[in-house]
């Protein structure tokens, strides 16, 4: 079996413990990407282990939140851990949202551990070609 080191792995671990998992009044930060898909904004949220129950969507004037919980698995009485890397607790992340989202119509979607969510963009806010009118009556000055 190959093994990759990595010399600061044991330090981002040591400081993972030292500041706890995240909790509702003061959550861990989530991975997202964000993008723009024809006439939708595309976010996708990294959630591995986290139940869709366990995922909390809500939308409030311009700000969108995402909340998850992710719990430790149920082990028997005469299990004892070995290493424990993966994360538990509350993850956040907190979106402003401009004026052009229609926020109504979002759609969220849970596979494979990714929560993405696809907000349509408001009419009001797509580009849109204005018509000029007008006479064309010239006058003329006599002198």
């Amino acid at each position: 079996m190959l093994m990759r080191t990595d010399p600061f792995r044991e330090l981002d671990r040591l400081a993972q413990q030292l500041t706890g998992s995240g909790t509702w009044t003061r959550p861990s930060a989530m991975a997202m990407d964000a993008y723009r898909e024809g006439e939708e904004y595309v976010v996708a949220f990294d959630l591995p282990g986290v139940s869709a129950e366990a995922i909390d969507i809500d939308v409030e004037r311009n700000m969108l939140t995402v909340k998850a919980e992710r719990r430790p698995a149920t082990k028997a009485d005469d299990v004892q851990m070995e290493l424990s890397e993966r994360p538990l607790g509350v993850f956040s992340r907190q979106i402003v949202l401009a004026d052009a989202p229609d926020t109504t119509r979002i759609k969220a979607d849970y596979d494979a551990g990714v929560l993405t969510l696809r907000i349509p963009i408001a009419e009001r806010a797509k580009p849109r070609k204005i018509s000029v009118s007008g006479t064309s009556s010239h006058k003329e000055i006599a002198g």
